[in-house]
């Protein structure tokens, strides 16, 4: 409610300094004449009242009256919802050229994350750079079989922590606790180390993984209208910074250590992806360096709240 509210309060002082705008439409950029239907929109706050506290009953509802592919206009912003499953899969993969790119959250912008972050950078020869990395690096059969028996390993722990519980009678947290599962088998993979064993110093990432999910999950008037970007209203994209930042110097010191690991006679590799990556920035003949790799780990550390990799474009000619 509070978010409604500061809408309001954001409508009536620009309806006062505006007051022309519901006869001129002087605040909004010229709209294409072929879009699909919807509601009709307020000024200068457009359709975010019709998203209430419930969007995606709002949206179901907004679909019933409008169609299966409806416009909405989110303040200053442009945007089609699509609830139809046979539209959605030809806009996702027949004309997924065209529709690719996304619009980028302001929040993400901290540390130039949508410009080196892959599920943000457009359509481009460093996204395809990016892509080939990921396919070939990370998410190949071979390397996802090397790794099969961590994954293994992390679900053996899951069942014996569920039966742990079970055992005392007592109540198990879910969503924490395949959470935890899947960070552990993630940064296992990644690092070769569990992100939230209570013994490891890495342990802390869980609780800041998890402020980073929920500062990009907040809803941000800057995202809507564009003017507020420059005064960050929410303090979103500042706190991001911060915690941006603390991941980068984990990501840091696990790369110290593993090029200083690297360098010792008689050390076993990990095979991890941090070992296959810092063989890529080594090659003479790649692009990637250390900068475009914490950026790789900041993403893949989403992946236990956000499924990031299907947020990647599919691209048939990459």
């Amino acid at each position: 409610m509070d978010f409604l509210v500061l809408i309001l309060y954001v409508y009536l002082i620009w309806v006062l300094f505006q007051a022309l705008s519901f006869v001129t439409n002087r605040g909004r950029r010229a709209r294409p004449s072929n879009l699909p239907p919807g509601p009709w929109p307020l000024p200068i706050i457009g359709n975010l009242l019709e998203l209430g506290d419930l969007p995606h009953k709002s949206l179901a509802r907004l679909a019933h009256a409008y169609g299966p592919i409806i416009k909405l206009e989110l303040g200053f912003m442009t945007t089609v919802v699509v609830s139809s499953p046979m539209l959605a899969k030809e806009i996702l993969q027949t004309h997924d050229a065209v529709l690719s790119n996304r619009m980028i959250p302001e929040s993400i912008t901290a540390h130039d994350h949508d410009k080196l972050g892959l599920p943000w950078v457009p359509i481009s020869p460093l996204f395809q750079n990016l892509r080939k990395v990921y396919n070939s690096h990370i998410f190949s059969s071979t390397k996802l079989d090397l790794n099969h028996h961590l994954r293994g390993e992390k679900v053996q722990e899951l069942v014996a922590f569920v039966r742990k519980y079970a055992d005392a009678g007592e109540a198990v947290n879910i969503g924490e606790a395949a959470f935890r599962t899947s960070l552990n088998a993630i940064s296992n993979m990644v690092f070769s180390l569990d992100m939230t064993d209570p013994l490891n110093p890495a342990g802390a990432l869980k609780e800041l993984v998890w402020q980073i999910m929920f500062e990009i999950g907040k809803p941000n008037l800057a995202d809507y209208f564009p003017v507020l970007k420059k005064i960050d209203l929410h303090g979103s994209k500042r706190r991001l910074e911060v915690l941006f930042q603390k991941m980068f110097n984990f990501f840091d010191d696990a790369i110290r250590r593993r090029l200083q690991l690297r360098t010792e006679k008689g050390s076993a590799r990990c095979n991890d992806v941090l070992d296959n990556l810092l063989d890529v920035v080594e090659d003479e003949n790649e692009t990637l360096d250390i900068s475009l790799v914490k950026h790789l780990f900041l993403v893949l550390s989403r992946f236990p709240d956000c499924d990031n990799y299907d947020l990647i474009p599919r691209k048939k000619d990459l």
